[in-house]
């Protein structure tokens, strides 16, 4: 389990801390994921600690200004919090949970997407580490010290929804310094891998981009790894060490969670949320459906909508 919690307490650092944590407390008055007026940037609110909830990550840095959260990928384990924050490279099938939360405490944290673009733009601007050989792997999620750099514009950032007149033209230059700030740090060599041209980290990455578009379709590994330039044996070391997953593993992961959502959004048949996701056979989706999420689709769904209510469309994308 990874987890940076050994910063010595500095006054200054804290009064920082617990400026970004009110700024989100008065933006975020609900509980749940909350969308903001700056379309890269969400908050994140939970009075309490709960179970492992399955989502998708997107490339994005996840900053915490109150409580603890820990999330799993494959077999490994992760835990950040107002020390740390977490960067994820590609997008990743995630089990999650806030484990440090309260009535008088929530759990506060905002959650910045962005792109492979957004960091070639950057260039080599305050690298202060090389991307590295391209022959190097890392995995497509992180943890990563928390400094007052980045803390400082998670602030700024967060700050202009005080000011909407202000964001048009002022977000996009406090994201470049937010992300700026983060490839100058300790992670900074793994996020940039993943959108250099030409790297290992590169080739899983467009690997990944396909089964998200293409996960209905079936799974031909040889034509995934022809695309990477690479072995059939090399692709399935290779995307397992980025992902925690193997790509057949990786594609069903995303046919259920998508199943799920069409379930809960779009059709209360399971059968037909089984075809659209790709299954040929609705047994065998209901099977692996009960596998990783407890209950059968009827079950579940019932149990799902007990727990949101009708009518919350939106708001059960976010939990999935």
């Amino acid at each position: 389990m990874e987890r940076h919690s050994d910063i010595p307490l500095d006054p200054q650092w804290e009064n920082a801390r617990q400026e970004l944590a009110d700024l989100l407390l008065r933006h975020a008055p609900d509980e749940g994921p909350q969308c903001t007026a700056i379309p890269e940037l969400r908050m994140i609110r939970q009075n309490r600690t709960n179970e492992l909830v399955h989502s998708m990550y997107r490339p994005s840095l996840c900053i915490v200004a109150q409580g603890a959260k820990q999330v799993m990928l494959g077999r490994h384990r992760y835990t950040y919090d107002a020390y740390s924050y977490l960067a994820t490279s590609v997008e990743l099938p995630i089990r999650g949970r806030v484990v440090e939360a309260s009535e008088e405490e929530p759990y506060l944290s905002l959650q910045l997407y962005f792109t492979a673009d957004q960091i070639v733009q950057l260039g080599g601007a305050g690298s202060s580490k090389s991307v590295g050989e391209k022959s190097k792997l890392e995995r497509g999620l992180g943890i990563g010290r928390m400094d007052r750099a980045l803390l400082d514009a998670a602030i700024r950032l967060v700050r202009l929804l005080d000011s909407p007149d202000d964001i048009e033209a002022l977000a996009p230059l406090v994201i470049r310094e937010l992300l700026y700030r983060a490839v100058q740090g300790e992670l900074g060599g793994r996020i940039r891998s993943f959108a250099a041209g030409g790297t290992l980290s590169q080739r899983i990455a467009s690997v990944v981009s396909h089964l998200q578009q293409e996960y209905d379709k079936p799974l031909r590994v040889e034509e995934l790894a022809a695309q990477a330039h690479m072995s059939e044996s090399s692709l399935y070391a290779h995307f397992k060490e980025v992902t925690g997953l193997t790509p057949i593993q990786y594609q069903k992961k995303i046919r259920l969670q998508e199943a799920r959502r069409l379930l809960l959004s779009e059709t209360r048949e399971a059968a037909e949320a089984a075809f659209r996701v790709g299954y040929e056979s609705p047994s065998q989706f209901s099977r692996e459906y009960a596998r990783m999420f407890g209950l059968p689709p009827a079950k579940d769904m019932k149990q799902m909508r007990e727990r949101l209510g009708q009518g919350r469309e939106a708001g059960e994308k976010d939990l999935l």
